[in-house]
Order: structure tokens, then sequence, then C-alpha cells
């Protein structure tokens, strides 16, 4: 029997509902409706106010902190399996919690792989997400993980810029492969960072491998939380003689006192996607919307077609 592709429904957390109304209109549907009631104590209950009984559905949120966008995500994929859904797939355009990856001290949790485990347990049959922190994060799940690359975003428009020697640099040695990528796609010279930390988000020394005068660097990483890595890092560039220093990272946290940090450095510009939406608070940031990318992957899920060609790293 010929397999029958039913229609794809496509839902949207609350903090996701902007870029989940721009994949919905890049996929060529409507975003599903939900509503959510909230008891007086902040607890929550979300409902989908149409039949997803037998249907292939979509759930568009990143589970940044704080923990009430995981709680909603899961809930989300309960209620979706409790009314009889086909599929769920769990589109999380930032995989928050994803920096405790492993035990890297004693008596701490692995935090990104109970995520994993509860997002299974509440009824997730695939997930799709991009930039995780550590690609081995997706061994941390038993179902099926379509890891994107927001390079297939950054890359044209870094093209477009037309900078004469370009360097792409990696902000810390973890971030060495990414960077060698970029360098190998835009055919350019590489530079690394090697920082310390005192403590989480604390720079307490940087030093830079590989030389930077008379160039135009490109900083490439997965996330920018306070910005003290980017803008230490800008700040050594420029006085090593670079020309001008750029940055592009997937996900924009931006906590504490980022945006300070960003009007205040040598950074030129800082590029991101709205993988997590963005506080319009800096001349500097750019956004570039990953909601193509992530429509044509879904669409290409959910007709049972590759997305090898997606994997552009």
């Amino acid at each position: 029997m010929p397999i029958v592709i039913t229609e794809a429904k496509i839902f949207a957390c609350k903090q996701s509902k902007v870029l989940g109304e721009k994949i919905a209109k890049a996929f060529g549907a409507e975003l599903g409706k939900v509503i959510t009631s909230t008891y007086s104590d902040g607890e929550f209950q979300p409902s989908y106010e149409e039949s997803i009984r037998g249907t292939r559905i979509f759930i568009i949120g990143s589970t940044n902190p704080g923990p009430e966008n995981l709680m909603e995500m899961l809930l989300m994929i309960d209620a979706a399996k409790r009314a009889s859904a086909r599929h769920i797939t769990a589109v999380l355009p930032y995989f928050g919690w994803a920096r405790q990856d492993r035990k890297d001290k004693p008596r701490v949790p692995i935090a990104a792989k109970l995520v994993a485990k509860m997002l299974e347990a509440a009824g997730a049959t695939r997930i799709i997400t991009m930039d995780l922190h550590a690609d081995q994060i997706q061994g941390f799940f038993e179902k099926p993980v379509d890891h994107l690359f927001a390079s297939t975003v950054f890359l044209p428009y870094l093209k477009s810029l037309n900078l004469e020697n370009l360097t792409i640099a990696s902000p810390d040695m973890g971030g060495s492969k990414r960077a060698y990528s970029y360098s190998k796609a835009l055919k350019s010279d590489v530079v690394i960072c090697y920082k310390q930390r005192a403590k989480a988000n604390v720079i307490s020394h940087m030093e830079l491998i590989g030389d930077v005068t008379g160039k135009n660097v490109v900083l490439v990483d997965d996330m920018v939380d306070t910005a003290g890595t980017l803008t230490k890092a800008a700040d050594l560039m420029m006085e090593r003689g670079a020309l001008s220093v750029r940055a592009i990272c997937t996900h924009p946290l931006l906590s504490g006192d980022a945006y300070d940090k960003l009007n205040n450095s040598k950074l030129e510009e800082l590029i991101v996607t709205d993988s997590i939406p963005v506080k319009p608070l800096s001349d500097k940031i750019r956004v570039l919307s990953c909601a193509e990318l992530f429509a044509e992957v879904m669409d290409k899920v959910h007709n049972n077609q590759s997305i090898s060609s997606k994997f552009v790293m």
C-alpha cells in the first residue's frame, strides 16, 4: 500500500511565537491555535484548540532558561501525545541547558542528558535543533535528531560583505572545529583565542594564537551570553593590529550586562539568528532569520525527503 502523508500542523510555544509565525509562513501553513491558561500561583496549562489526531505536528520553542520555556515544551508534547498525534517533532531552535553536557567537577548534574530524556519521556518522536553547544549531545537521545547548522544562514551574509584579508577566529579552544569549517568555506586563515575562566562567565586570562595584523576578523561561536568572551577577544585583536572585528553567534542569550559590554567594545558588529527573541538595545546587533531553514527542513522531514544538503558546517 502507498504511504499516505497526512497534513502537517505547526504550533509554537509562547516565547517562540514570532519565529513560529515566520516558519509557518515559509512552510506554507497557518500557525495552529493554542490557548494557555494560567493559575494564580504560576502553574500553566496549554490547550490545543483544534484536532491533531493522526497528524504530524511540529512544536516550535527554544528552551533557554528560565525553566518555564522547557516546561511549556514538555507540556505541549504531552498534550499532543494524549490527543493522539501520530508524530510529534520538537523543533528547538535553541536547545537550552546544553552547557551542562558532562561532569566538569564532582557532584554536578549532566543537565543536557536530563533534558533529552525528559523530551523523550514527554512523547517527542523526533528532534530538530540548530548549533548544539556540543555535537555529542545528539547521542543523549534515542530518537532521531536533525542537527542543523546556522552556517547556511551566516555564510551568504559573510560573503556579501566582501571583506579583504578575512580571518576566522574562535573565541576558545572548544570552538576551533567550527572556526576551521567556516574558514574552509570562505578560504580564509584561522586564529584561536585561549582563555582561562575563574568561574562561569568570568574570564581570568586570554591569549591569542595566530596573527591578525591587517586582517578583518570574524569571531564564530554558537552562543553569546554575557558577551564577556567576545568583547574581550575583539579588544585583544584590535590591540594586536586587526582592521576590524565582527562576531557571528547563533543564539543571542545576551544576559546580564551584555548590551553594555557590546556597546563599549571594539566589536564592529554582532550577527545573530532569531532562535531566541532579541531586544533591540544595541545598534551593533544584526539579526538574520533562521525561519526559512527550519521551514525547508520541516517540509522535507514531513515528506520523507533527504535533508543532508542542510548539514553544511
